[in-house]
């Protein structure tokens, strides 16, 4: 037997034993609670569909607690004027069980939840601290054989010596020449720039020295003068 119940402006299809999800109802975890707006109930071939309701009939449920629906942004916007408006929102939701749906003097009931399973005994503290005391040594045994099986698959690396030599000075700083300073013009720089390497090293002048300058005596006469 199915039934399609409303609640919170939405329908669902219920059937006995199954669970839903729907808007928040009043009602504390574990209690029960029932809806009597039932829209259809089916049975088998038998359809019975209310107008808008189906008289008599009600749909038994347990809440199992509450939860909440997906976040929903709306946002709001207008053009040219600066109007910003941002709200989220997430529905409250309540779970549920159907245990049992009426309809024509027929119920039917689900079959009650299997009981949680027994705790085990509670162990002496010494038993407990033996076996807490287990658990490392026990890792560590696991640890150091599989660290002494991978050492003994894998060959050691040949060990490499490091010699360092000092570097070697280049052959052509001993040859270069030291710098000297030799004059200059603009038509020796055009030649040594267009010109090839050798032909810049045999092209440039060498370096005169620089002659004194002295002042020649005056004539006696013009001393007499």
């Amino acid at each position: 037997m199915y039934a399609v119940l409303m609640t919170g402006g939405k329908q669902y299809r219920v059937e006995a034993g199954s669970t839903l999800v729907v808007e928040k109802v009043g009602g504390e975890p574990g209690s029960s609670i029932t809806f009597d707006r039932i829209l259809l109930v089916g049975d088998g071939e038998d359809v019975m569909v209310g107008t808008p309701t189906v008289p008599g009939a009600s749909v038994g449920a347990t809440v199992l607690g509450e939860a909440l629906g997906p976040k929903i942004v709306v946002f709001k916007f207008k053009q040219k004027v600066k109007y910003r408006r941002r709200t989220g929102h997430r529905q409250h939701l309540t779970r549920l069980r159907i245990d049992s749906i009426s309809a024509d003097g027929k119920t039917v009931r689900a079959e009650p939840p299997e009981p949680a399973k027994k705790r085990q005994a509670a162990r002496p503290k010494a038993a407990l601290a033996a076996a807490a005391e287990e658990k490392p040594a026990r890792r560590r045994a696991a640890k150091a054989g599989s660290t002494a099986a991978v050492e003994a698959e894998t060959p050691p690396a040949p060990r490499r010596s490091r010699v360092r030599t000092a570097p070697k000075a280049p052959e052509d700083a001993e040859k270069a020449p030291s710098p000297t300073r030799t004059g200059r013009t603009k038509g020796s720089v055009e030649a040594a720039s267009t010109a090839k390497p050798d032909e810049r090293a045999s092209s440039a002048p060498e370096a005169k020295p620089r002659a004194r300058r002295t002042t020649k005596p005056k004539p006696q006469s013009a001393r007499e003068e």
